[in-house]
């Protein structure tokens, strides 16, 4: 009772100390306050009601989201209650006595429909229909949903960790962090019990409904809606001006995906060849760039970038993702400054959404063997901890598809892992931590290389690539209860990357330490029509290479500040703009602006377009293995030091537009896009490496552009039948020396086709299909006749298939088998002068097809969720 009684009175005297804060705000004796309750749905009804009572005589406003009142300030001598109410209805928002005109209401968002099955209070029933009968026959199926939160800006936001069972029952699941969930069926159930923590729980009549689309309003509401679609496993988010791409776990699992180059392969937007023919890196090449000119970060902090671009893209195992957020052409300035081509963000799974146990798998005929385990629990009220382990090992050293000698894949093991921590006092405060560890040793060259006998000598031909990478992230960050639309977080990084290799002869040991900090506040302009959000960023590189005989020092010390400003105009249009500037202890200060625009002229119909700069230092040695595998010799033409390599950075404007359109085919949804995106180089590091004895670096001296055309159909023809088509055209053009040449090895057209089938009971079907035009090669008419190649490759088709099998539910096991490279095509003469691996002609970089042949493999995955 005490503290009943203190609580009242520290509520009155806060009370009082409205009052008071009231008086001083300029209130007139004229003025008049009154309450009275308006119907609306979020964040975007707020700023619209608030603003359809100003006018003259309206001194304050406010609307409560969840109260649905609004407390209105007025001086009756210049206005009245009754025109500020038919204003408020006029914006399509009804009254407890009057109702709006429905044409006004029904042209308002989605996310702001507050009428029909949502009523107004919480914890009512709410009853989704369908128009089709759930599928299957009586007994155990599966309900599977999405359940998503209609944010300030209109826009459905997935909310990971909501808690979804059945009524009355200790059965139930947790959404990841796409919202997904899946929870059996009996069909004795009917009510499904839906909570999240700020929201009030709400139950929902299942009825014949088989999929649904579960919306959290942000007036602590739920709504619900009844969807026939599966859940597409790729799709782009409609609502934000930043075209994104998303491809889900879903999407994942069509191919085995044993690491993160590995996870595009159905993906028509990214490309995936190999560096060389020896070290088994792949890059990946986005609108016809290579994959250095793509940002790739892992849930927004840095991922492997500087030394560790060649086998970085090998470091994220694909158990360990739970989506990929592929953004073409200019994002936001709050990520920095080094996107070019584009952003690549990994989302990894979070302990406090993903199964308890995640075990997998996976062996190809070539003996290459990966073994995976997840582990997550949730040792507290406010905690959850989450364990990620990945090993990989190959002992097969006669994997040579070509039978020249080398080893198409090399030899060895890596072994990596993720330790993270979560902890949120589900009061607006949030933080997470942890660490990970990579160490990866590999082995390659020639089949008969013995590295104990043969290293450092002419005997035979070997390399070795040491590699040690230790990361420690944290984040943390407050969202203000009482105003969700306000936030500040602070996300910290620290990496060191070691490479200790040899690539015959020639050595290269390097290693690389970096710190990153990014510290954003972001809030609202008078309503949430008009959002921003600004902070501050730091970024330490420092730099130590050896190669052969030379070294190469350099410390990047990058501080800068970002502003980026959203304006909503409506549910058609909104624009984000934002600029940075960042200062290069090496290079001087640099502003990065960037703008995007979406327009939604009719339903279904959306339009982007966007614009920037992109700003980054080339690592000449990490991003071109051409310099270790080939017997060129390395030219670093510039009449500069003290800065990269005596180069200067590079610098490219982005311009962007793209269409996507929804509409129905076979009675069914589908959709179509198309965009375009142009690069213009204002400095470029040139690799030349035309003439066949010398691979050169140097900045540009004159153009250096790439043109890129997508467009992309999805359909589904039949029920669980998913069809991808895709067409490509890249031009991609540079300077080397005085002559503006295509770029080697860019294929000018590509065609893909993506067929995805799944069965009632479960098997799983996938096939893809990729057309790959020709590539120009590089000038080799400077070797004798024996080691000189074709000025084009020839184009060339790519094929494959995997079927999966799930059994069990909770307790799922997956068992898959597949094939890659169906048509076993495979670049013959992959070496030039393999046969005399020391001799000045060696070269192992000019690749333009597969280095490997068809691979078979089969693999088993268990689930606890």
């Amino acid at each position: 009772m005490k503290m009943k009684a203190i609580k009242n009175i520290i509520l009155f005297c806060l009370i009082l100390l409205s009052g008071t804060v009231s008086a001083q705000s300029g209130k007139s004796a004229a003025d008049t306050t009154v309450h009275f309750k308006v119907y609306g749905a979020c964040e975007m009804c707020k700023g619209r009601i608030e603003t359809a009572t100003k006018g003259r005589g309206v001194k304050i406003a406010d609307w409560g989201i969840e109260s649905k009142i609004l407390s209105l300030t007025f001086n009756p001598s210049e206005t009245s209650l009754d025109k500020i109410k038919n204003r408020i209805l006029g914006a399509g928002h009804d009254l407890e006595t009057k109702k709006a005109k429905d044409v006004v209401y029904n042209d308002l968002p989605e996310c702001c429909l507050y009428r029909g099955n949502i009523t107004a209070s919480h914890g009512n029933e709410k009853t989704g229909t369908t128009d089709t009968p759930a599928e299957g026959a009586p007994g155990l199926q599966t309900i599977r949903g999405i359940v998503l939160e209609a944010n300030n800006k209109g826009e459905f936001n997935p909310l990971a960790g909501a808690s979804i069972f059945w009524l009355g029952t200790n059965k139930g699941v947790l959404a990841d962090s796409l919202g997904y969930f899946e929870i059996g069926h009996t069909g004795t159930n009917t009510r499904l019990v839906v909570s999240y923590t700020g929201y009030t729980p709400d139950t929902i009549a299942v009825g014949n409904a088989n999929e649904l689309k579960i919306v959290m309003a942000n007036n602590n509401q739920l709504r619900n809606v009844t969807v026939k679609t599966n859940p597409r496993s790729s799709y782009i988010a409609t609502i934000s001006p930043i075209r994104t791409e998303v491809m889900t776990a879903k999407e994942l699992l069509k191919a085995a995906c044993c690491n993160l180059s590995e996870s595009f392969e159905t993906n028509p937007s990214v490309d995936v060849a190999y560096n060389d023919a020896v070290t088994g890196s792949k890059q990946i090449q986005l609108l016809g760039l290579s994959g250095n000119y793509s940002q790739l970060t892992v849930e927004n902090l840095p991922g492997p970038r500087g030394i560790a671009t060649p086998l970085g893209l090998n470091s994220i195992a694909g158990p360990w993702i739970e989506s990929i957020q592929l953004t073409k052409g200019v994002g936001s300035v709050a990520n920095g400054f080094e996107s070019i081509a584009g952003q690549i963000n990994v989302e990894l799974k979070k302990p406090e959404t993903a199964e308890q146990l995640l075990a997998n798998i996976y062996v190809n005929d070539a003996g290459k063997t990966d073994l995976n385990l997840n582990l997550n629990t949730k040792p507290g009220k406010h905690w959850s901890a989450g364990l990620l382990l990945h090993d990989n090992f190959l002992t097969n050293k006669q994997v040579d598809y070509n039978k020249d000698g080398f080893r198409d894949l090399p030899t060895g093991n890596q072994f990596s892992m993720v330790n993270r921590y979560r902890y949120d006092n589900q009061k607006g405060l949030m933080a997470q931590f942890g660490v990970k560890v990579m160490n990866d040793k590999r082995t390659g060259g020639q089949t008969a290389f013995d590295e104990a006998a043969d290293k450092n000598t002419t005997n035979r031909y070997g390399l070795g690539i040491n590699t040690e990478r230790y990361e420690g992230f944290a984040k943390i960050g407050y969202v203000f209860p009482q105003k969700v639309y306000k936030s500040i977080g602070l996300q910290l990084a620290g990496i060191s990357h070691t490479q200790d290799s040899y690539f015959g002869l020639t050595g290269y040991n390097a290693k690389q330490e970096s710190f990153y900090s990014n510290l954003i506040y972001q809030s609202i302009i008078g309503n949430t029509n008009h959002k921003f959000r600004t902070g501050l960023s730091f970024q330490y590189d420092k730099y130590n290479e050896n190669f052969k005989t030379t070294n190469y020092r350099r410390t990047e010390v990058v501080p800068g500040a970002f502003f980026e400003y959203t304006y909503i105009a409506n549910s058609k249009f909104s624009a984000v703009a934002g600029i940075r500037a960042d200062h290069n202890n090496l290079f001087g200060a640099f502003v990065t602006p960037r703008l995007n625009l979406r327009y939604e002229p009719f339903k279904g119909t959306v339009i982007r377009a966007s614009a920037g700069r992109g700003q980054r230092t080339a690592n000449i040695f990490a991003e071109n293995t051409s310099v270790f595998v080939s017997a060129r010799q390395v030219n670093i033409i510039t009449t500069e030091t003290g800065k990269a390599y005596g180069l200067n950075p590079e610098v490219a404007w982005n311009k962007g537009i793209s269409i996507d359109q929804k509409f129905r085919l076979f009675q069914r949804d589908a959709s179509f896009s198309a965009d375009f995106f142009r690069n213009d180089f204002t400095n470029q590091v040139v690799v030349d490496v035309e003439n066949a004895r010398q691979v050169k670096f140097y900045n540009l001296q004159g153009k250096s552009y790439s043109n890129s055309f997508q467009a992309e159909l999805s359909m589904i023809p039949a029920t669980k039948l998913d069809v991808r088509l895709a067409y490509r055209f890249f031009d991609v053009k540079s300077t080397y020396g005085t002559e503006l040449l295509k770029r080697p090895f860019i294929s000018g057209h590509r065609a893909f086709l993506s067929i995805d089938y799944t069965t009632g009971n479960n098997w799983k079907f996938d096939y893809t299909i990729t057309y790959n035009g020709r590539k120009r090669i590089p000038y080799t008419q400077d070797n004798p006749p024996p080691y000189r190649l074709e000025r084009y490759s020839p184009d060339f088709i790519q094929m494959s298939a995997q079927i999966s099998k799930t059994v069990g539910k909770k307790r799922a096991m997956d068992f898959y088998v597949g094939a890659e490279n169906i048509t076993d095509m495979f670049q013959q003469n992959v070496i030039i002068a393999a046969s005399q691996p020391f001799s000045p002609y060696f070269d192992a970089s000019m690749v333009w097809g597969p280095v490997t042949g068809r691979m078979l493999y089969a693999g088993w995955r268990f689930r606890i969720k």
